[in-house]
């Protein structure tokens, strides 16, 4: 809702208040201000003139010379280019001295030979237009000499409401200057609505063909109108500050009753109607031009008013092209009608035309202003265009105009809900100054809310408006009556953001993908699970809900390799909804997914370039791991969107926590994916539960190494054989790991050698030789049991 604050302030007189107080005092009230802007930049110096005389320049052909008349007493003599300079035309002219926007100075000075004593202004030299074709014409009868600035209140401020939907009655000037008033400890003063005289008989009968949605529709004929004048420039002002174009006086009359009163109303030309006008459905087949130019076809569940023989208007959303008003309309057909909320909602989507008045209609318009709004309106058209008005038609339903039942308020509620008692009479002005009728009783008040508030039904609405108008920034402050307690946390859980810490350290980015996921590609990358299915998804790409984060992060990958992004480490830590044990029901589960394509490091002349492989991702899952209370394994298993031999299970202290693995080819191919990612994911909570640290003292000894080269089966992995070195290795076996692979000449088919490093160190005393020969007689005996494996030569 945009407005201009000058017309506010005729509604209420607030001098002390300034623009900022006035603009915080709506956001306060809950009116947000989204807005707030000057009607024009600032400029000084410029003053209306009329241009007498019109001559052409003697050297130039595109110039002309202008005696104007300022209001000064002397004519001066203005060089000017614009086309429509003409003798008689009112423009704004800025004297020698005048500073323009953009800090121009206005000196007098000799163009072509001439001497030009100013200039005469357009649009965009005054900053009100970014372009003009020509100098800006003000109305005829203006008086020379008046500040142009002052003239057209230029100064006035232009503010927009960002307003929640439940609050339709304030989207107009009335309902705005309700809450201001309120707020203010004072009253709105509008303009005078009372009925205006009938001087002829002419009235069109209206049937209510669908009371249930439009319960009321009151209309009258305008005879005699002269369309081809000019809207006030004070009407068009409020109108294009307002964020309406103004068109011509009918229909600029129409917009301004809206804008000031609340109540959306229209005008059809009673010349083009055919008969008495009806307020029903669509009938099949029926077919209506709008005033956009397009033609639609409404179904059965969308209100028109029609006439004998067609529809001429979508009700409440726009009028038909048929029976529109024109400079040649001298009779009209004022409309100013209630069409219910839940008649309109959607309509106007539906057909691609919202509009001012279906904003309206949708929240929620008074359905007593229908007559005051016509009466409002037919006095501004008698004023501007002349003509003579003839009675008024109201059509009203009564048993479906919206009811407002009394709410009962108590006290002891109020209080209850606020945490401060604002006092029995603020409370009751509070009501009244809203419009409710208040009844005082024994534990509260009765209250029943004003027809222009459909969002008051309840208890808490009365008691959030009560809190509301009183001011959130008055409520006292409280502390809390209890001590606050702070929850112990164990030293060996770590929280989520350790996670996330640990991988944007390893250079991933944190991604936040929906829960809601495609169900072709859920079936894809987990196959094995039943996914909730969703009755109402948003759209049909989101109809199932993840039972792993791989779906979102693969279709990040993807946005982000169709960008030319090359190198890709993407992770999330979200939700994911497995389907329960037994098939019945889903879990929700915190998870932790990665996925990583491209290069392993950014491009650098130093670094050799390297596509990033399953061990460096295992490397990141590892630094996940190193906390975790129970022994880490990765074990070689198979899953169906993993690359078979590139997958495996992630298990902590014997429990399945995860998998790792690359994406399979054939899913590679299916997503058109141009680099094969490697993806992990691991249950959160495993995670969090660390070992309790432990003091370890600096051993005084040397340690020893011994290297081991062994010859096992292909498919024997190197994490169990440095598992089984572990456990077969005395307490002083500090450290076992693989430090090279080989296969090749000197290696059997099917076999492979491991070279294995071994660091022993006594904390006590420093080891012997035979000591750590036995240490690896030890070893060598596990392993041969274990693996059948035997020392390579």
């Amino acid at each position: 809702m945009r407005f201009a604050e000058y017309w506010l302030r005729e509604w209420v007189d607030a001098p002390g208040v300034t623009t900022a107080q006035l603009a915080e005092q709506l956001t306060l009230l809950g009116l947000e201000v989204d807005a707030l802007e000057r009607a024009a930049p600032a400029f000084s110096g410029v003053v209306i003139a009329r241009i007498d005389h019109v001559a052409a320049h003697p050297h130039a052909d595109r110039l002309r010379v202008c005696r104007v008349d300022d209001g000064s007493g002397t004519e001066r003599e203005v060089v000017c280019g614009a086309p429509n300079a003409a003798a008689g035309l009112h423009v704004p002219y800025a004297r020698p001295g005048a500073a323009l926007p953009g800090g121009r100075r206005i000196e007098a000075g000799e163009i072509r030979g001439v001497v030009s004593q100013g200039m005469l202004c357009s649009e965009q030299e005054l900053g009100l237009a970014e372009a003009s074709e020509g100098l800006l014409a003000l109305p005829e009868g203006v008086t020379p000499g008046r500040d142009f600035r002052e003239w057209a209140q230029l100064d006035d401020a232009v503010i927009e409401l960002d307003l929640t939907p439940n609050r339709g009655d304030c989207l107009s000037i009335r309902g705005i200057a309700r809450e201001v008033a309120l707020a203010l400890g004072q009253s709105a003063q509008g303009p005078e609505c009372s009925p205006v005289a009938v001087t002829h008989d002419q009235w069109l009968p209206v049937e209510l063909m669908a009371p249930a949605a439009a319960p009321r529709y009151a209309g009258r004929v305008v005879r005699g109108l002269d369309a081809t004048v000019a809207t006030p420039a004070w009407m068009q002002r409020r109108l294009v500050r307002s964020g309406i174009r103004p068109l011509n006086p009918v229909v600029d009359v129409t917009n301004y009753v809206m804008l000031e009163l609340g109540q959306p109303m229209h005008a059809f030309d009673l010349a083009l109607l055919g008969g008495e006008i009806r307020v029903r459905y669509a009938e099949a087949g029926e077919d209506l031009e709008l005033l956009d130019g397009r033609t639609v076809t409404p179904d059965a569940e969308t209100l028109v008013i029609a006439d004998d023989t067609r529809p001429v208007a979508l009700a409440g959303i726009m009028g038909g092209e048929a029976t529109a008003v024109s400079a040649g309309t001298s009779d009209v057909f004022l409309e100013s009608a209630c069409f219910l909320p839940a008649a309109m909602a959607g309509r106007a989507r539906r057909y691609a035309a919202h509009s001012e008045s279906s904003h309206r209609f949708e929240r929620g318009v008074d359905p007593a202003l229908a007559v005051m709004a016509l009466e409002r309106a037919t006095a501004l058209l008698q004023e501007i265009c002349g003509g003579e008005a003839g009675p008024v038609t109201d059509a009203v339903d009564s048993a479906h105009l919206p009811r407002r039942d009394p709410i009962h308020l108590r006290h002891e509620r109020l209080v209850r809900l606020l945490g401060h008692e604002p006092g029995d009479e603020r409370v009751k002005s509070i009501l009244e100054g809203l419009g409710v009728a208040v009844a005082e009783q024994d534990d509260g008040w009765v209250g029943e809310p004003p027809t222009w508030r459909y969002d008051l039904a309840i208890e808490a609405d009365l008691i959030e408006e009560v809190a509301r108008v009183h001011g959130y920034n008055r409520s006292p402050r409280t502390h809390p009556a209890y001590a606050a307690v702070i929850e112990p946390l164990p030293e060996r859980r770590r929280g989520v953001d350790d996670l996330r810490d640990e991988l944007v350290a390893r250079d991933y980015h944190e991604a936040i993908t929906y829960s809601f996921v495609d169900s072709d590609l859920q079936a894809e990358l987990d196959p094995e699970a039943a996914a909730l299915r969703l009755a109402n998804p948003l759209s049909a790409d989101m109809d199932v809900m993840r039972t792993m984060l791989w779906p979102g992060l693969v279709g990040a990958l993807r946005h982000n390799l169709n960008r030319q992004q090359e190198r890709v480490r993407l992770f999330e830590a979200g939700l994911r909804f497995p389907p329960t044990n037994d098939g019945g029901d889903v879990r929700q589960e915190n998870a932790l997914g990665l996925v990583a394509a491209g290069p392993v490091e950014t491009e650098h002349w130093d670094a050799r370039r390297r596509a990033v492989d399953f061990y460096d991702v295992k490397g990141d899952v590892e630094a996940l791991l190193h906390a975790a209370a129970g022994p880490c394994r990765f074990e070689p298993a198979s899953h169906p969107a993993l690359h078979p031999g590139q997958s495996a299970r992630i298990t902590v202290d014997g429990a399945s926590v995860g998998w790792i693995g690359r994406l399979h080819p054939a899913l590679q191919r299916r997503l058109e994916l141009t680099q094969s990612p490697v993806l992990a994911e691991l249950a959160v909570e495993p995670l969090l539960e660390g070992a309790l640290p432990a003091f370890e003292p600096i051993a005084r000894h040397p340690s020893i190494r011994r290297d081991l080269a062994i010859i096992v089966d292909e498919n024997t992995p190197a994490e169990a054989v440095v598992g089984a070195v572990h456990e077969a290795a005395p307490e002083e076996l500090q450290r076992a790991f693989v430090f090279d692979v080989y296969r090749g000449k000197g290696v059997d088919s099917g076999r492979k050698s491991f070279a294995l490093g071994l660091i022993l160190q006594g904390f006590g005393r420093t080891l012997t030789d035979q000591e750590v020969e036995d240490a690896v007689a030890e070893v060598l005996g596990r392993l041969q049991a274990d693996f059948g494996a035997t020392l390579r030569e």
